[in-house]
């Protein structure tokens, strides 16, 4: 039995299975997945540790399939939008946006006790989202009770103020790059609280929602360092697509980018999103 050390610093048996899954929902062939996932089995030693793992399986990708390793990616280029939250709130904004909420960011509203700054307000129909950002830059991170209390708490002094819409159905989002820890979905669920992270809700995480959507972050693309992200989100390019709804001059213009780079980065957002 060999062993691997998750990103917890967890002891866990090796799951060939885990391998062959996790190149395979990246985009990868059956016959692809298999091939990775053998090729892994022979070089692992007992204590290797899952991001290292990770890092083989997306080399072997770039050279096969090079779109599903973009796609494999995505997690990490989550985690890369740091090393403070403002980008990721800026990327769930647009996420929300792009399904048809009205969304403003980093509003500041009186509740009946004091003020408060919210990461976003997402409105579609008679509902309002009052939504808090969760997010980590090192992986493992968990989101827990205490984040969930304060959350909880904040939401009821915002409604009890009673300063915002009345004619709106109020609702309470807690957003995370992460997970959960099991008390604080049970204590959400039990309180009305809604959320989203990585894997949660089963089969409706973000993950699958960045997935189906195609709403890709810009730093999952390999040429996007932390600079040129940046650059991007300054300019309110945070998803791929945004690159390409841009014509190349005005997109240079606008980002001040040399033409290569932006050329290279424009070809694997096409490759990405298989255009």
């Amino acid at each position: 039995m060999i062993y691997v050390v998750n990103l917890r610093g967890e002891r866990e048996p090796f799951s060939l299975r885990k391998v062959y899954k996790s190149a395979q929902n990246a985009g990868a062939s059956k016959e692809l997945a298999f091939e990775i996932a053998k090729i892994i089995e022979k070089e692992i030693y007992d204590g290797i540790s899952t991001s290292q793992i990770f890092d083989r399986i997306y080399e072997l990708l770039l050279t096969k399939s090079p779109q599903s390793a973009i796609r494999f990616n995505l997690k990490k280029a989550i985690q890369r939008l740091g090393p403070t939250g403002f980008s990721f709130e800026k990327y769930i904004a647009e996420i929300f946006k792009s399904l048809g909420y009205k969304v403003k960011i980093n509003q500041y509203i009186l509740g009946l006790c004091v003020k408060y700054e919210i990461d976003f307000l997402a409105e579609k129909g008679n509902i309002l989202y009052i939504g808090e950002c969760k997010y980590h830059n090192l992986p493992g991170g968990r989101v827990d009770l205490q984040i969930a209390l304060a959350n909880f708490a904040r939401f009821l002094d915002i409604k009890n103020g009673k300063t915002l819409n009345s004619n709106l159905n109020y609702k309470s989002i807690l957003v995370t790059n992460t997970k959960f820890t099991l008390e604080t979905i049970k204590y959400s669920n039990c309180v009305g609280v809604e959320l989203l992270g990585w894997k949660y809700p089963q089969n409706r995480g973000l993950e699958k929602i960045i997935e189906e959507n195609k709403f890709y972050p810009i730093t999952i693309l390999p040429s996007v360092d932390i600079n040129f992200a940046n650059i991007f989100i300054s300019n309110g390019i945070v998803l791929v697509r945004n690159i390409l709804k841009i014509e190349p001059e005005k997109l240079q213009k606008r980002v001040n980018i040399s033409k290569s780079k932006l050329f290279k980065i424009k070809k694997e957002a096409e490759i990405l999103l298989n255009n």
